[in-house]
């Protein structure tokens, strides 16, 4: 038998073995993807954006014990946490940054102030300045923090695993440290879309046109004098070029003007700007139709884009956010707490929300779900007397079927 059983991986401790205790940096320049995907890309801004505003509108409620017996608190000194984490940031707009930090570099990380009755603040750290350090046995043995030419670590409990720190990560199949950013998978996308906006400015700077030749042709052949080159070079950089005199008339005498490239509509600039708009709206899961993108009709209209992009794009964050929350800050108050977001006020989800409704009414009916298995599927708590199965007289027979009774006829009632 070649493998012996443990309570580490041994394939773990391979790959940090190289490593331990120093802090591994990630390979990924944050710089970058923060300049040319965030501040200079209009189409990965805005879904940034999106999905970041979206995500701090949603409120967070806390519940007491399982099942039936639990109930939502609506006061806790964790709820008071996430409404005012720190000094500096209201709870929304710790989650917008928080989103903002996971989307850009794949990785966020917070720090929380504990004492003996838990967490008192919160607070984040930029990705590039914090550093993985790994441990013999292949997990975190510390985190180390680096700015303005000074470092802070914070180490892991070795038993229990547990740290001041917070690392959520994207899943990367390349880095074991760090997680993959979402602008890194659309990083071809946005370069082509960033230089077809320099390429498109460089045709208005230069009078909205492709280069050309300008031929003089005097009637007695002579050539231009030098004052007349220079007053002509510099009438038409003044007159015909720029912003401001794109389309004007241009008036020539004995001169002609022939172009040497394509006018920016035979080369078809703004459908290759559409395509790399689309595939960077992809990455992100944000339709098309939200980032009002000609041409561009992948759902039936905005009310099912609206439903999709928040299906797609900022539920699955929401739960990764609220899972490690659960797992991380959550036990430093307490046992049998559970941390969730509410949706109910999240107009874009009432399809949804009404499809789910009419779903659980018709199983009652159907004698399926009792009273209080519908409305905890619809989050409601349960009623007196809601654990019945109510039938109607006309639905008995279906009812015997499926609890596999031989005799489907109507029974005496």
């Amino acid at each position: 038998m070649s493998a012996a059983f443990g309570k580490q991986s041994q394939a773990m401790r391979l790959i940090s073995h190289a490593k331990v205790g120093r802090a591994v940096w990630s390979g990924r320049d944050y710089g970058k993807f923060a300049d040319q995907g965030f501040r200079r890309n209009a189409i990965a801004y805005s879904c940034i954006s999106m999905i970041c505003d979206s995500i701090k509108t949603v409120p967070w409620v806390l519940y007491q014990g399982q099942g039936d017996n639990r109930k939502e608190l609506s006061e806790h000194p964790l709820l008071k946490l996430l409404a005012k984490p720190n000094p500096t940031q209201s709870g929304s707009d710790f989650m917008e940054s928080l989103a903002g930090f996971y989307l850009i570099a794949g990785n966020a990380y917070i720090e929380a102030i504990l004492t003996n009755k838990g967490a008192k603040e919160l607070w984040l750290h930029r990705p590039d300045r914090m550093k993985v350090i790994p441990g013999s046995s292949g997990l975190p043995q510390g985190y180390e923090y680096q700015a303005g030419g000074e470092a802070y670590r914070w180490d892991v409990d070795p038993i229990k695993g547990t740290a001041p720190i917070l690392h959520m990560k994207t899943f990367n199949p390349l880095d074991d440290w760090y997680g993959m950013s979402f602008i890194e998978a659309a990083a071809y996308g946005i370069d082509l879309h960033n230089t077809s906006n320099a390429h498109n400015k460089a045709l208005l700077d230069n009078g909205a046109a492709p280069s050309a030749v300008i031929t003089y042709k005097a009637e007695d052949g002579s050539p231009l004098t030098d004052t007349q080159f220079y007053r002509l070079k510099q009438e038409i950089e003044e007159e015909y070029t720029g912003a401001r005199n794109a389309g004007r008339p241009l008036l020539l005498e004995n001169i002609t003007w022939q172009s040497l490239g394509f006018s920016p509509r035979e080369l078809d600039w703004l459908q290759g700007k559409n395509v790399t708009a689309r595939e960077i709206g992809r990455v992100f899961r944000v339709p098309s139709q939200m980032l009002d993108i000609e041409g561009s009709q992948t759902y039936a209209n905005m009310e099912q884009a609206k439903l999709g992009f928040w299906e797609d794009a900022v539920i699955p964050i929401l739960v990764k956010i609220r899972d490690a929350l659960n797992q991380w800050l959550v036990p430093t108050f307490g046992d049998d707490l559970f941390l969730d977001f509410n949706l109910d006020d999240v107009s874009a989800l009432i399809p949804r929300r009404a499809e789910r409704f009419e779903r659980n009414v018709k199983a009652v009916e159907a004698g399926l779900l009792t009273i209080n298995e519908a409305r905890a599927d619809l989050g409601y708590e349960p009623v007196e007397g809601g654990d019945v199965i109510l039938v109607q007289a006309s639905r008995l027979p279906l009812v015997f079927s499926i609890e596999n009774h031989t005799d489907e006829s109507t029974p005496d009632v």
